[in-house]
């Protein structure tokens, strides 16, 4: 997901560190945005997938989309790209979608074996991205990913869902 510099109060006063190594060849892929904390890069989106490809150089390229306003709304999309923070056991990525400069921090703090969900975060506690690789996941499943992100220290109240 993308990574502003600016944007509301923090949800999180205390994130800690990724808690499992990522393997990059099965985080790659389509993934929806179950929930988030609003943001003012998402301002009024609905359907928001992202979208990882590894490329040629060893980047990420990221591909972010949304339906403005309802989930039948307009698309958006912006691409970037990504690059791994060395010595993160591939957990904690810097992301890039406005030219060569690398300012977002990303970090996968928590993610299934299988890697059907995430739970992705960054070190000021303002963003969160809770990702599924459905796009409506069951209500057992929701309700797991949200007391998981409370558990990393994430403030519930805050968390919207996504429409799909």
């Amino acid at each position: 997901m993308q990574v502003a510099a600016h944007a509301s109060l923090s949800g999180n006063d205390n994130v800690p560190e990724p808690a499992k190594a990522v393997d990059l060849s099965r985080y790659v892929g389509k993934w929806y945005e179950f929930a988030r904390y609003e943001n003012l890069f998402e301002k009024n989106c609905e359907g928001v997938t992202a979208d990882y490809e590894k490329r040629d150089d060893g980047l990420i390229k990221v591909v972010n989309t949304c339906h403005e306003g309802s989930v039948s709304g307009p698309t958006r999309a912006i691409e970037g790209k990504a690059k791994v923070v060395p010595n993160s056991r591939d957990a904690k990525l810097k992301v890039s979608f406005f030219g060569p400069f690398y300012v977002g921090k990303y970090w996968v703090l928590d993610h299934a074996d299988d890697y059907s969900w995430s739970i992705v975060g960054e070190p000021t506690g303002i963003f969160l991205w809770i990702l599924t690789r459905d796009a409506k996941p069951s209500e057992a499943l929701a309700t797991e990913l949200i007391t998981r992100a409370t558990k990393l220290g994430y403030d519930a109240s805050m968390i919207r869902r996504t429409k799909h």
